[in-house]
């Protein structure tokens, strides 16, 4: 029986751990640019667009498509840094609560962390 306590008080510090890291992940902040520098856009760990920021030369009204490309090509590179950064800051939550340092390779979005 003692075995089973000491697994729900992992359990707890585990959840306690991981809500903590979401939190965490809120405040956390990538930036990705696009075009040279032309477009920057922010996104948190939460990926989730924070702000994205247009350099003047880049808003040609006879050339919306450059533009949209830009911005989607930033996005992009945004959402892939933050999703990076999650996973990282996930994998660390875990290292030290699972046997052998987590599970590499283990992409833990897929449980909604």
């Amino acid at each position: 029986m003692n075995n089973m306590a000491d697994m729900f008080g992992k359990f707890s510090e585990l959840q306690s751990k991981v809500e903590e890291a979401k939190q965490e992940l809120a405040k956390l902040e990538v930036e990705a640019e696009a075009g040279g520098g032309m477009v920057k856009v922010r996104a948190n760990g939460e990926r989730k667009i924070l702000g994205i920021e247009l350099d003047k030369e880049v808003i040609d009204p006879d050339d919306a498509e450059m533009l949209e490309d830009l911005v989607v090509a930033g996005v992009n590179k945004a959402l892939d840094k933050a999703e990076e950064a999650a996973q990282e800051r996930m994998q660390d939550t875990y290292k030290d609560m699972m046997p052998g340092g987590g599970i590499p390779g283990m992409d833990l979005s897929k449980l909604g962390l």
